[in-house]
């Protein structure tokens, strides 16, 4: 058994190899606090035939124990992922993929679990750190540790590694990975920071970063293992030379002449279809399976070095466009007539609809997992068809780039959605990708903010998304803004930036290089900024405040506070008299007993506002020499009963009634009359003594 450590904030980070989990490539136990994960990494030994891509997996869980809990439901154990358990793989997989070797393609599967859950120190960083020790000292090649922090800002200082307490006082919830060269991942979100603290929160985490990985490379001399050496995907020099010969003049003229996407790849289709029919001819010792893969390689290498070159050297795009010019814009809102609010933004041909749907404290989604439970009242969802890149393909549960993808809008918006006492609304948002061509992340930011402003939601300021992109070659580098899609794939970074006019709500950035300064970095975001004021300017246009009522399929939504002493009398026996009102005014009733308040939620607002007043009648106290309305309830010899607020009766003695004499109370009342009382006493009993004879008329 070997272990290192060092300390993080007071707390003591430790990576121990050689306990358990001995028969992966690589396993590691890694602990931060009280908080611990097991990661083993594992791959085939051979590696995996005819595929174009790396075959790497990884499969992050919580186990519920983990926070001394049992799964709740009929079936308890844990399930399928949860959307907490995908983004957390998420994280784990963009910094160390493209640190494999080009070429390897033996399977490899990464399983952090997370055994031990303090509720204090989040476990996601501790992931990404444990499955980059496993590979590292594993035999699988991998030989670029990666270190990852968590930033925060409190009461304007910067934080590392922030515990969840202090998250919720944080202006910045920022995950930074990297290698000791420099950064290669950035995640997260913030309430306006400026361009220069997003930096300086960067830096920051890359110093400490450097000491994780130097961490990492101490456990690796004690107990690395030799390395396998792989068998890489290398396409024959012969076969790439006579591809090459015959496409690239042809590839150049495609793609230095301005087309639309579908007819680019069209033409590019029909020119590789060319090249597979010629096997026979030109090279038929090729096997039959690995030929259209090496095609399918030469041509996007062939693509690669002229589309870049064209950006480098011409700063010119394959759209036409300069290396700072966005796509035409296009917002339309009200563009579905029963949803609550509704968008469309197009960005060239990426377009995202909107929809918005309001709902009450019912619709809040409720979460129990290893931190505890918790509700949330703001969510975005990110669905993305086939058809919006003009394919056929499955459609079902969301795949994990949907729940990435829907995170990163929601997350850029989360800071501008007013809380709860402001807006007493559950907010739902869908994100329904019409036409994709890179960054439908940021349109559905964008169509996101235009159907809640639709629908009414006073949102604090509209927030814009935008895709930057970089290439570098050489020490000579060009910074796109507003890629396509075959920019994100041939590009060396894809950098997405969120944000009001007044500073950054999310950002994410991946980097296929080894890493990138921070000049670059400071470059890219002034960059972004320039075209996310842009893109605002285009959205205000056409709708640049909340409309001033909400639509008229929303529900209506009111809340009172009360008296914590009352709320028992509003629930009533059983639940009766909250059944009641419930009945009598066709509502939907939600009872906070920590916040001591009731919401009440109907089709109507004459509803709701009848529902709100039976409960203020209810709760609120009766004072005695105020006058108050209410109905005969009963006729008796000595008087009349009369109901009060609250469902509460009081009794008016005959000679009480009126300033003449009264033979018999049927003489002037009967059961239903509404009348006017004034209460003068509280018995001992608690009983309520009314007068109508000293009341005006």
């Amino acid at each position: 058994m070997k272990k290192v450590s060092m300390k993080i904030r007071g707390e003591e980070l430790v990576l121990e190899t050689g306990r358990v989990a001995k028969q992966a490539n690589g396993s590691v136990l890694a602990s931060y606090g009280g908080t611990v994960i097991i990661t083993a990494v594992t791959s085939s030994k051979e590696p995996v035939e005819n595929i174009d891509y790396f075959p790497l997996i990884v499969n992050y869980q919580e186990r519920i124990y983990a926070a001394g809990k049992i799964p709740g439901g009929f079936f308890k154990r844990e399930g399928r992922p949860t959307d907490k358990e995908t983004l957390i793989a998420r994280i784990v997989d963009r910094p160390l993929r493209p640190l494999f070797p080009k070429g390897f393609r033996n399977e490899v599967q990464i399983i952090p679990t997370t055994l031990s859950a303090d509720q204090v120190n989040p476990p996601d960083i501790l992931a990404v750190i444990a499955s980059s020790t496993a590979l590292t000292i594993s035999d699988i090649p991998f030989n670029n540790p990666v270190g990852a922090v968590r930033m925060g800002k409190v009461e304007g200082e910067f934080i590392i590694n922030p515990t969840f307490q202090e998250m919720e006082k944080s202006d910045i919830d920022l995950i930074v990975a990297g290698t000791k060269d420099g950064i290669t991942m950035v995640e997260g979100h913030s309430k306006e920071v400026s361009e220069d603290d997003m930096i300086q929160a960067c830096q920051l985490a890359h110093a400490k970063i450097k000491e994780i990985v130097k961490l990492q490379e101490e456990l690796v001399k004690d107990a690395g293992v030799k390395k396998m050496e792989p068998e890489l995907f290398v396409v024959p020099d012969d076969l790439r030379t006579n591809v090459s010969a015959q496409i690239k003049a042809e590839m150049e003229k495609i793609l230095k002449t301005p087309k639309e996407k579908k007819e680019r790849k069209d033409l590019i289709e029909a020119l590789y279809n060319k090249i597979i029919e010629k096997k026979e001819n030109n090279f038929a010792d090729v096997d039959e399976d690995d030929f259209p893969i090496y095609v399918n390689e030469v041509f996007d290498d062939t693509e690669k070095e002229i589309v870049r070159n064209m950006i480098l050297e011409n700063k010119k795009r394959i759209d036409g466009r300069g290396l700072k010019d966005i796509r035409d814009i296009n917002c339309e809102v009200n563009v579905l007539p029963r949803t609550h609010g509704s968008s469309i933004f197009t960005r060239g041909q990426t377009q995202s609809m909107g929809i918005v749907t309001l709902g009450s404290v019912r619709d809040e989604q409720r979460f129990d997992d290893i931190e505890g439970e918790a509700t949330k009242s703001f969510m975005l969802h990110y669905n993305f068809p086939p058809f919006s890149v003009g394919e056929t393909g499955r459609v079902g549960s969301p795949s994990r780039r949907e729940i990435g993808h829907g995170m990163l809008a929601e997350r850029s918006l989360t800071s501008i959605i007013p809380d709860n006492t402001e807006f007493p609304y559950t907010i739902r948002v869908v994100s329904e990708i019409l036409e994709s061509n890179g960054s439908s992340s940021m349109a559905s930011v964008c169509s996101a903010c235009l159907a809640l402003l639709d629908a009414g939601v006073p949102l604090k300021d509209s927030v814009a998304g935008i895709a930057m992109g970089l290439v570098y070659e050489d020490k000579k580098y060009a910074i796109l803004t507003d890629i396509l899609g075959e920019e994100d794939h041939l590009g060396d970074m894809d950098f997405k930036v969120a944000g009001t006019k007044n500073g950054i709500t999310a950002f994410q950035m991946d980097i296929k290089i080894d890493s990138i300064n921070f000049d670059i970095m400071k470059e890219a975001l002034a960059q972004a900024k320039e075209a996310r004021i842009f893109i605002l300017d285009k959205m205000n246009k056409v709708l640049d405040k909340p409309r001033q009522n909400l639509s008229e399929y929303a529900p209506k939504i009111k809340v009172v506070s009360i008296n914590p002493e009352k709320i028992a009398a509003v629930i009533g026996p059983g639940g009766r008299v909250i059944k009641d009102i419930i009945k009598k005014t066709d509502t939907d009733i939600f009872i906070d007993d920590e916040q001591f308040t009731v919401t009440v939620s109907g089709k109507q607002l004459d509803a709701v506002d009848k529902a709100i007043q039976m409960v203020k009648d209810i709760s609120q106290e009766l004072e005695i020499g105020k006058v108050y309305e209410g109905r005969v309830t009963k006729i008796m010899e000595f008087g009349a009963f009369v109901s009060l607020p609250g469902n509460r009766e009081g009794l008016v003695h005959i000679s009480k009634i009126s300033k003449e004499r009264v033979h018999k109370v049927q003489d002037v009342l009967k059961v239903g009359d509404q009348v006017k009382v004034k209460l003068t006493e509280i018995d001992s009993q608690g009983r309520y003594n009314l007068n109508m004879r000293d009341v005006k008329k």
